[in-house]
C-alpha cells in the first residue's frame, strides 16, 4: 500500500489554511468602545464648557494595552506605524491633529521603537465655529453633537497585528462633559512643552550635533530621552551614555547622536522632543519639551527605506487614478470581464494548472493509482468522482475562507495559507512521510494497528477524495499565472459568483482525471500492471523530498534559517520515527519510545523557532548599491515624483513561477542592461509572508496573487505585464518609455 493512509493529514492542512486568524481585527458594529485581544479602544470627549464656538472641546482614542503589547508614536522608530484617526463630524465643525503624548523607547531585539504601553489618550482638539448650526432638538437639551471616528493602529509585542475600529460618540451641546477630565488633564502633562528657543543641530560626518537652550531648571542635569519626529534618521536603538553621548553646560543640553545605517530624510528642520527619564518625573511638573531646530552642515547620502508602511498602501492606487488615459493593453487592472468570460478563464486556468511542478507529484501518484485498477471501469470511475469531490470541496474551502477573511477586515490574497509558518511546516510533514513510504521505508500496515489499515481499504474512496485535497494545498499558490485577472475579478463578485470561479478553477484542476475515468480509451493508454510500478513509485519519492526542501526553503524565509534548520531537525527525528515503528518486536518499542521521547523534548527546546516571524530588515537587509530595493508606495511616490520610472516584482518565495521569473527573465543580462539604460528603479515586493500593504497594493491593481508586473512612469498608468514573463515583452515595454 503506497501513500494513502496518510491523506487524513491533508484535513488538518486545509482546516489550519481556512481558519487562520485574520490579519486585521474589525469591528463591525459602530460604539465607542472597540475591543480586540490586544487592546481596548474607547473614543472618550471632554468638553468642560459644552460644544459653543470658541469653547474648548476635546475627543481622543483611549487605548487600554494587554501586557507586553503596544502602539505607536508619530514617529514609530524602526519599525511600526503611528496610529491613524479619520474623522467625520458636523458642517462647522473641524478636528486639529493628535496631541501626541511623550513616548517611551521600546527595545525590539536589536531595534528599537517609539510608542506607549499599558494606557494612553491620544487627545485631539475640536474647533466648533460660527457657522456651526446644532441639529434640531426633540426636546430641552436635547442636541447632541455626533462625533464618527475611524482608526487603524498596528498593536505589537514580538508579533505585529494591524487592528481598526469604527466608533460613534453623540456629546451633548448643553452642559459639561467632564466624565474623562481626569484622562485628558493627565495627556495634558505629558504633552512636551515648547521651549522659548529652537535650539540648533549641526550634521557632521554620520553624527547629529544637537544644542538645546532655555530648558526648565528642574531638567538641568538630568539624562534626557531623545525623540526625533522625522523617522529614519537616527540610529534608534542606540543607548545613552554608550552609543550617544549629552551633556550639560550651565543651562545648555548638547547631544551628539549616530545616524541610521539606513537614512532616507535629510530635512533643513528638525522637530524633535527631549524628555525626563520616569523616573525622575514629578506630579505637577512639565516632563517633555519640543523644539524646531534648523539643521547645518551637510548630509551624507540617504539609503531607501527597507520598510514596507501600510499606511501608504493606497499611493500605488491613487497614482494609477490621477494617470492619464492610455491604450486598452496599457491600462492598469480592474479589467471589463463578464462573468462567463471569467468562469471559462478559470476553468482553463485549473487545465493548464495540471502542468504545474506543484501538481505534478499528485497527479503522478494517481496514474500509479489508475494503473492498478487497469480493465476495472466502474473503479475508475468512482475514483474520478471522488478525486473531483475532494478537488471541489477544498477549492471551495479556501475560497470561501479568502472571502471571508476579506469580509471581517483580513488583508489576504490567494495562497494565503502558505504565508502561514505552520501550514508550511505541516505540508513539509506531510510530503516526507509521503516519500519515505514511496521510497519503500516503510509500509503502513507495519506501522500501524491493522484494524487502520483494513479500514482503509475498505474505502478507497476516501482515499481519492482526499488525494484531492492534498492536490489543491499545494497547488492553489501556482494558479496565479492563468488566473490573475479572474481571481482579482472574483473579489469583487458577490460570495455566490465568486464562489462559482473558484469551482470552476477546481473542475478544470480535476476534469483530466475525471475524463480518464470515464473513457475507456484513456485508461487503455496506459501500461498493464507489472513489476515497472515498483520502480516508477520509488522515483515519484523524489519529486516529494524536493516539494519538502522546496517548503523548507520557504519556511526559511518566513522564520529565518533558525526556523528551516529546526524544521530540518524535526522532520529528521519524525523519519526515525517512522523507521523505528517498522521494526519487531521489543526493538520496536524500545526505540521507537526512545526517538518520540527525543523528538518531544527537541519540539520544546526549538521547536517554537519554526513559527517565529523574523524581522523584514533581517530577511532583506539591502543597501543602496544593490540592484533591487524593497518596495513601499512611498518609494514609488517619491520615484515618480522624481521623474524616475519604477519597475515592480510583486513575488514570493512560495511562488514557483516567481522563481522560475526571476532567473529566467528578470537576470537576463539584455533585460538588465535596458532597465539601466532606462534609468528603471527596480523595486521587489515580497509577499512571502502576509502583508497588508501589498495585499493592498495588488486589489489596486485588480489582482489577488503573485507573480504580477508592473512597470510605471510618471505621468502615466501603470503597465501590468504577463505573469509568465518573457524577455522580449519586457524589453518591448522598456521601449516605449
Amino acid at each position: 500500500m503506497i501513500f494513502s493512509r496518510f491523506h487524513i493529514a491533508t484535513f488538518l492542512v486545509a482546516a489550519a489554511a481556512a481558519c487562520m486568524p485574520a490579519a486585521a481585527q474589525l469591528a463591525s458594529r459602530p460604539g465607542a468602545v472597540v475591543t480586540t485581544p490586544h487592546v481596548r479602544a474607547e473614543l472618550v470627549a471632554h468638553a468642560p464648557e459644552g460644544v459653543a464656538p470658541g469653547a474648548p472641546v476635546w475627543v481622543g482614542l483611549q487605548i487600554t494595552h494587554q501586557p507586553e503589547w503596544h502602539t505607536y508614536w508619530k514617529n514609530a522608530g524602526d519599525s511600526g506605524l503611528p496610529t491613524e484617526l479619520n474623522w467625520t463630524l458636523p458642517s462647522g465643525v473641524a478636528a486639529g491633529d493628535i496631541a501626541w503624548p511623550v513616548p517611551r523607547k521600546i527595545p525590539v531585539g536589536n531595534l528599537a521603537n517609539y510608542g506607549y504601553e499599558g494606557t494612553v489618550l491620544l487627545p485631539v482638539p475640536l474647533e466648533v465655529s460660527s457657522n456651526f448650526k446644532p441639529p434640531l432638538a426633540l426636546g430641552a437639551g436635547a442636541s447632541t453633537l455626533d462625533v464618527r471616528l475611524k482608526a487603524s493602529w498596528l498593536v505589537c509585542r514580538k508579533e505585529c497585528i494591524p487592528e481598526e475600529g469604527e466608533f460613534t460618540l453623540a456629546l451633548p451641546l448643553q452642559g459639561s462633559t467632564a466624565l474623562h477630565k481626569a484622562d485628558f488633564d493627565a495627556a495634558q502633562a505629558a504633552q512636551p512643552q515648547p521651549l522659548g528657543k529652537p535650539g540648533a543641530v549641526e550634521v557632521s560626518g554620520n553624527t547629529l550635533q544637537v544644542r538645546l537652550e532655555g530648558l526648565p531648571a528642574s531638567a538641568h542635569g538630568k539624562t534626557l530621552g531623545f525623540f526625533p519626529e522625522t523617522p529614519e534618521l537616527i540610529r534608534t536603538a542606540a543607548e545613552s551614555g554608550k552609543d550617544w553621548t549629552q551633556n550639560w553646560q550651565g543651562g545648555t543640553w548638547t547631544a551628539t547622536l549616530p545616524l541610521a545605517d539606513q537614512r532616507s530624510a535629510s530635512p533643513t528642520t528638525l522637530p524633535l522632543v527631549v524628555a525626563l527619564a520616569e523616573s525622575d518625573r514629578q506630579p505637577g511638573q512639565h516632563v517633555a519639551w519640543r523644539a524646531e531646530a534648523p539643521v547645518s552642515g551637510s548630509w551624507p547620502a540617504a539609503a531607501p527605506r527597507a520598510e514596507v508602511s501600510p499606511a501608504l498602501q493606497a499611493a500605488l492606487a491613487a497614482n494609477a487614478a490621477a494617470a492619464p488615459s492610455s491604450p486598452a493593453s496599457e491600462l492598469p487592472p480592474q479589467p471589463t470581464v463578464t462573468l462567463m468570460a471569467a468562469l471559462l478563464g478559470a476553468l482553463l486556468g485549473g487545465l493548464l494548472l495540471n502542468l504545474m511542478p506543484c501538481v505534478f507529484p499528485i497527479l503522478a501518484i494517481k496514474v500509479l493509482g489508475f494503473a492498478r485498477q487497469a480493465g476495472n471501469h466502474s473503479a475508475h470511475r468512482t475514483a474520478g468522482l471522488a478525486y473531483t469531490a475532494g478537488v471541489m470541496f477544498s477549492m471551495l474551502a479556501l475560497g470561501g475562507a479568502m472571502l471571508a477573511l476579506r469580509a471581517a477586515g483580513a488583508q489576504l490574497g490567494w495562497g494565503f495559507q502558505l504565508q502561514s509558518p505552520a501550514v508550511v511546516a505541516a505540508l513539509a510533514a506531510l510530503f516526507t512521510l509521503i516519500g519515505l513510504n514511496l521510497a519503500g521505508v516503510f509500509e503502513f500496515g507495519r506501522a500501524a494497528p491493522l484494524s487502520l489499515c483494513s479500514a482503509q481499504a475498505r474505502h478507497p474512496i476516501a482515499n481519492d477524495f482526499l488525494s484531492g485535497v492534498l492536490a489543491v494545498v499545494i497547488a492553489s499558490p501556482c494558479t496565479a499565472p492563468f488566473m490573475g485577472v479572474s481571481l482579482g475579478f472574483a473579489i469583487g463578485l458577490p460570495a455566490t459568483q465568486a464562489l462559482l470561479l473558484f469551482a470552476a478553477l477546481g473542475l478544470g484542476l480535476a476534469l483530466p482525471y475525471l475524463v480518464a475515468g470515464f473513457i475507456p480509451a484513456v485508461a487503455l493508454l496506459l501500461p498493464r500492471p507489472g513489476p515497472w510500478m515498483n520502480t516508477l513509485r520509488r522515483l515519484l519519492a523524489f519529486p516529494m523530498f524536493a516539494t519538502v526542501a522546496w517548503l523548507v526553503w520557504v519556511l526559511g524565509q518566513q522564520s529565518g534559517i533558525d526556523g528551516a534548520g529546526t524544521l530540518l531537525a524535526l522532520l529528521v527525528c519524525m523519519a526515525a520515527i517512522v523507521w523505528a515503528l517498522t521494526l519487531r518486536g521489543r526493538t520496536r518499542l524500545v526505540i521507537a519510545t526512545l526517538m518520540v521521547a527525543f523528538t518531544a523534548v527537541l519540539a520544546a527546546a526549538i521547536g517554537r523557532n519554526v513559527l517565529q516571524t523574523v524581522e523584514p530588515a533581517r530577511l532583506a537587509a539591502t543597501t543602496a548599491g544593490q540592484r533591487w530595493q524593497p518596495w513601499s508606495a512611498a518609494r514609488v511616490a517619491e520615484l515618480t515624483g522624481a521623474g524616475q520610472p519604477v519597475f515592480i516584482d510583486f513575488t514570493a518565495a512560495w511562488c514557483v513561477t516567481c522563481q522560475y521569473n526571476k532567473k529566467a527573465t528578470l537576470a537576463d543580462a539584455e533585460v538588465l542592461a535596458d532597465f539601466d539604460s532606462k534609468k528603471v528603479a527596480m523595486l521587489r515586493a515580497d509577499w512571502t509572508r502576509r502583508d497588508p500593504a501589498i495585499t493592498a497594493a495588488l486589489t489596486a491593481l485588480g489582482r489577488s496573487g503573485v507573480p504580477l508586473y508592473v512597470l510605471q512612469a510618471p505621468g502615466k498608468a501603470p503597465v501590468v505585464l504577463t505573469e509568465i514573463l518573457g524577455k522580449d515583452e519586457v524589453r518591448a515595454a522598456l521601449a516605449k518609455l
